[in-house]
């Protein structure tokens, strides 16, 4: 593919990543079964979402979205910063997400908390009876994975994106109008003038009776005569 046309593409990878990893966040990653003999254990599993989880993924998952504004007005060399940020974006949400789902254990802890009151990494695993992941640490993985990519397109082809022209006609647009604005003022402010001078003590018909006076000084006094 043309580097030219890779802008829409790598912007469009970054909206999906982040939109993965902010929903992922908020949904369920573990269902933790807590050991009925203890105290608060129902035998009934518990919810643990990935705000608990995982709870770094949220702002992570922002920061992507923010990148996606900036990637579409910013300059070629604000472009290659850019995508050296994302890469580094999405690595940090492959590592959060990884480690939460390399140990479930420790990432429930504070659900485990929650529901005995036993605090500590070692108690707590000690009350856990089992872990069952769901799908959504590997979908938060999948956007971390995006993002990685979407970055390093920026960075491959990012210098060869086309420049935006809307702050260009933007700043012309401003600029005939507020030249239009200086040369042509309403009637309604002429109007306005007109009565303040007179407020002043000044006659508004002063300028047309010299032009008429200079008018006449300038005929010929030869036609004057006849």
């Amino acid at each position: 593919m043309n580097p030219a046309r890779m802008k829409l593409p790598a912007i469009v990878a970054t909206v999906v990543g982040a939109g993965l990893v902010l929903l992922s966040w908020s949904q369920t990653w573990f269902d933790l079964l807590i050991e009925a003999s203890t105290t608060g254990g129902t035998g009934e599993p518990i919810a643990v979402a990935g705000s608990i989880a995982s709870p770094a993924l949220a702002a992570l998952g922002l920061a992507g979205l923010a990148l996606v504004a900036a990637l579409a007005i910013a300059g070629p060399g604000i472009r290659f910063v850019l995508g050296v940020l994302e890469v580094l974006l999405g690595g940090c949400v492959l590592l959060a997400a990884s480690l939460s789902l390399a140990d479930p254990v420790a990432s429930v802890s504070p659900a485990v908390t929650d529901a005995t009151g036993v605090a500590g990494a070692a108690p707590t695993a000690e009350l856990v009876a089992s872990v069952t992941a769901t799908v959504w640490p590997v979908l938060a993985i999948a956007g971390g994975a995006l993002l990685v990519l979407a970055g390093l397109a920026v960075l491959v082809t990012g210098g060869r994106w086309p420049a935006s022209s809307r702050r260009y006609s933007d700043s012309r647009m401003a600029a005939d109008g507020t030249a239009a604005a200086a040369t042509e003022r309403p009637a309604s402010d002429r109007a306005i003038d007109d009565w303040d001078g007179l407020s002043r003590g000044d006659d508004p018909t002063d300028d047309d009776d010299a032009d008429d006076a200079d008018a006449r000084d300038g005929e010929n006094p030869s036609d004057a005569n006849r």
